[in-house]
């Protein structure tokens, strides 16, 4: 289990609002390890017409911009816990580098899961 990934992601999570009424960022937050063992972090955008993205998104593409594509192992967060990764976000990390299937999935304090296993049958 990744307690600095964890640690970290809970750190940057934390509601705020932003221009106006239902517009807010920061609901959730993640933080992963990529394969040159770097910790990149994002925060959730909560916008209106599905404009925002997922803390996730906003992780992998801090981490794009070192050009590092791999992720051993990732973790998102909200003021419940732990969140398992949307469908949505799941596919971004496959497709970013198709080894990421490899990738721990943390889903709770003491369970992880391969990035495959949450995407059964996958047909690329």
């Amino acid at each position: 289990m990744d307690k600095e990934l964890i640690e970290r992601a809970r750190n940057i999570c934390g509601e705020f609002k932003l221009s106006r009424r239902g517009l807010t960022a920061g609901s959730c937050a993640a933080a992963l390890r990529a394969g040159d063992g770097k910790i990149y972090t994002g925060i959730c955008l909560d916008l209106a017409c599905g404009i925002g993205f997922c803390a996730e998104h906003a992780a992998i593409a801090d981490m794009l911009k070192e050009r590092e594509t791999r992720i051993l192992t990732i973790v998102a967060v909200n003021s419940k816990g732990i969140v398992p990764p949307c469908g949505r976000c799941r596919e971004l990390m496959f497709q970013v580098n198709p080894q990421n299937r490899d990738t721990q999935v943390i889903l709770a304090e003491d369970r992880t899961v391969r990035l495959s296993d949450l995407l059964p049958e996958y047909r690329p």
